[in-house]
């Protein structure tokens, strides 16, 4: 459990009667599913959903970039996410002229990372997905963004995140824990990607999560590291590094920010930080506050964000265009040589599906 502070973890111990209520419902809906008296609608197209069972910070949008930059190659690949905190309402297919105030930042983000896909956010996927299909008939595969839980769909490919540090089997359910569905429910993965792994993870560790998680036969369990690649300016996309002699203003609205903090603490003098919460829109006001604390810095100094932050800064780029202000691109590298069954696994799924009568 993500516990902050010593009052965050008092509070959500007395809400452990509501947990518990919580956990019952989430057990009662997914029998009534399990037993079919709720039904999933099934598309005639691969659809491969990424997906957790706690809130947040398990690294779906890195891994979802992964995947739709793998498809790409061979097929003509969709996404659908819900757009979290968008201005919109309902069904909306990205063009040249979208925003991440239309569609929210995560789509944007795979947007603007791979324009040559269909990105399209909706809160209801079992209307988003026959809508994409219209709009993009050539559509070969789609990608389900945080879909797990959602299971008016029938996703022909699963796969669920769990963070290193924070597995779902040590978890509990919201809201004295993170995790918003049953533990149980992770039997209908087909993969489970243990994210953020330590990239010397041994593989004693490696073998103690596996045998932890405990999955079912015919289940794979895979590991990822987080890789951080060159920073670049936020409005000029110009390049540049981190270095031992830097202070970094961080500027950061994400899930789970300990990775970044972490890496910083490893390749820079200093950083201050200016956390604000997930999928944060960030005001005039706020940029006020950053360039405030920015000021108040010494030395050789930048400020830096996430990529995912960077789509609901751009709007600001008037004021940031001649400034110190850059971005931090992260990726994935899976550890053990895992990649290549990865590939596999999902290289097979879509071609056993095309073959399917």
């Amino acid at each position: 459990m993500n516990f902050n502070t010593f009052f965050l973890r008092s509070f959500r111990i007395l809400l452990f009667p509501f947990a518990i209520l919580y956990g019952l419902v989430l057990w009662v809906r997914n029998y009534l599913y399990d037993r079919q008296w709720l039904k999933s609608t099934h598309f005639n197209i691969p659809i491969i959903n990424v997906g957790n069972l706690s809130v947040g910070g398990t690294g779906k949008s890195p891994m979802v970039d992964h995947l739709a930059g793998m498809l790409k190659q061979r097929y003509h690949v969709g996404t659908i996410s819900r757009g979290y905190k968008r201005r919109s309402k309902g069904y909306l297919l990205a063009d040249a002229s979208t925003t991440a105030v239309e569609i929210g930042d995560e789509p944007m983000q795979f947007h603007l990372r791979h324009p040559d896909i269909a990105v399209a956010v909706g809160e209801e996927r079992i209307v988003a997905v026959p809508q994409l299909l219209y709009d993009k008939p050539e559509t070969e595969v789609i990608i389900l963004d945080d879909a797990f839980q959602h299971r008016a769909i029938q996703a022909g490919f699963n796969i669920i995140l769990t963070d290193h540090n924070d597995l779902y089997t040590r978890d509990f359910y919201l809201p004295s824990g993170d995790l918003r569905d049953n533990p149980s429910s992770a039997a209908r993965a087909d993969v489970i990607i243990v994210t953020k792994c330590p990239p010397g993870l041994t593989e004693n560790d490696r073998d103690d999560i596996i045998r932890e998680l405990s999955p079912v036969p015919g289940q794979t369990v895979l590991f990822t590291s987080i890789n951080y690649g060159r920073l670049y300016h936020i409005v000029s996309q110009a390049p540049s590094d981190l270095s031992r002699e830097l202070e970094v203003l961080l500027v950061c609205g994400i899930a789970n920010p300990t990775p970044l903090t972490t890496y910083l603490e490893q390749h820079t003098a200093s950083y201050d930080a200016l956390f604000f919460s997930d999928h944060h829109i960030f005001s005039i006001d706020d940029l006020r506050d950053i360039f405030n604390r920015y000021e108040k810095m010494k030395g050789k100094r930048i400020m830096l964000t996430t990529e995912k932050d960077a789509v609901r800064l751009f709007k600001y780029r008037h004021e940031l265009r001649d400034l110190p202000f850059y971005v931090l691109p992260i990726s994935i590298s899976f550890l053990f040589d895992g990649e290549k069954e990865f590939h596999r696994l999902i290289s097979t799924f879509i071609v056993n599906f095309s073959s399917t009568p």
